[in-house]
């Protein structure tokens, strides 16, 4: 039942944090110029962020050994981290009782410059979240090789690079990123800022164990990368897995 409806927001995550948007928008502004109708909303909009995070913890170990098909542009990605959509509405809510008082605080002329930069500090993470968990997709594979999606850049790394992901010796670890290793650093290219001199692959949604095998299969089998994208692709891409593991 949870990780159903932790799909269901994933799937459905742009309509989904829109609302979010829109009742933490409008508790700041009950906070700041309506106080009655704050303290009427209070209750639910705490409760509906305390569940979001809560939902948000418990699915934070969903990752299936599965990709999802992207035809355009042609790819295959991870699943949407639901976990990640449900923690950006539950943090939300607590914004937006930071800003209904610090507007609060404006209406009764006793803001301070203090409050005024944590506010928009705050607002700057919240909209960093907001603007990932809107994207959705962090990794993708595609006929070129494997774009890593920062929350200012993203590196793309050439097949002929040859990326490899390491993994966790640890099995009851669940790793978020991965150390990803480039034979040739010289082919990769940036785009935007691009945090930190080395690439790491994000598994947050998805078996690590399992994107790991298949960055490893297109690197040692070009003649399959200009099919990635397609569910005929896809298909062999399982049955030889599968084959291979079994």
């Amino acid at each position: 039942m949870i990780d159903t409806i932790s799909t269901a927001v994933a799937r459905h995550r742009r309509p989904v944090l829109t609302v979010g948007l829109l009742l933490a928008g409008g508790n700041a502004v009950a906070m700041g110029y309506a106080p009655d109708l704050a303290r009427a909303v209070l209750l639910p909009v705490l409760a509906l962020a305390l569940t979001a995070l809560v939902l948000a913890i418990v699915t934070l170990g969903n990752r299936p050994a599965a990709l999802v098909v992207s035809p355009r542009p042609p790819s295959f990605t991870p699943p949407v981290a639901g976990w990640r959509v449900l923690l950006t509405l539950g943090l939300l809510g607590q914004a937006s009782t930071t800003v209904g008082s610090y507007l609060r605080s404006a209406e009764a002329g006793i803001d301070t410059t203090v409050d005024a930069v944590l506010g928009v500090l705050w607002l700057g993470l919240i909209a960093l979240l907001v603007r990932a968990a809107w994207r959705g997709h962090d990794v993708r594979l595609d006929p070129e090789g494997v774009r890593v999606q920062g929350l200012l850049g993203s590196r793309t790394v050439p097949w002929e690079a040859r990326p490899a992901a390491g993994t966790t010796r640890d099995a009851g670890r669940s790793p978020m990123r991965l150390p990803l290793t480039i034979a040739n650093p010289e082919l990769v290219r940036r785009h935007g800022l691009v945090v930190g001199r080395r690439a790491r692959l994000p598994v947050d949604s998805v078996d690590a164990r399992f994107l790991t095998t298949v960055i490893s299969h297109y690197v040692a089998h070009p003649q399959h990368r200009p099919a990635i994208g397609t569910p005929d692709e896809y298909r062999r891409l399982l049955t030889h897995l599968r084959g291979a593991t079994g």
